[in-house]
């Protein structure tokens, strides 16, 4: 199956988030700790925004501003774009080239089951391709299993 349901599968539903009142200074030691590009704010279980490196960079860093005094309500991307599991990852590719983002949370129910980056989508992609590839090799050679 080509969706965002099958990269969640693989890669796991784990979304790391933080509250909008929390500092630029503890986002980016969380996103450090969790070893990804962005969190997901949330508002208690509703989300409200996501933060990202991308945020990070050039409405605190560029600008001078202080990451301990900074609040992520602030600097936020407040216009979050969401999928559904079945989703198919080329439409979320699609979707995410379109809008300029990079992190699209999976949205199932109304409730947040996952996220995916555009690293997560173009891995899935090249590892079908390089299938697909495989397979009309074997075809060509004459060493296809029939």
């Amino acid at each position: 199956m080509d969706t965002v349901a099958a990269v969640l599968h693989e890669k796991g539903r784990t979304v790391h988030t933080i509250g909008p009142e929390a500092s630029v200074w503890e986002a980016a030691k969380a996103m450090d700790s969790h070893n990804v590009g962005s969190l997901l704010v949330v508002d208690g279980d509703r989300p409200v925004g996501i933060f990202s490196e991308r945020d990070l960079m050039r409405r605190v860093v560029v600008p001078g501003k202080d990451p301990k005094k900074v609040k992520v309500r602030e600097v936020m991307s407040r216009e979050v774009t969401v999928v559904e599991p079945d989703t198919r990852v080329k439409e979320a590719m699609a979707i995410m080239t379109e809008r300029r983002c990079r992190h699209l949370p999976v949205v199932e129910g109304g409730k947040v089951v996952g996220l995916v980056s555009i690293g997560d989508l173009v891995r899935w992609i090249s590892r079908d391709q390089e299938f697909q590839i495989r397979m009309l090799e074997q075809f060509i050679t004459g060493s296809y299993p029939a």
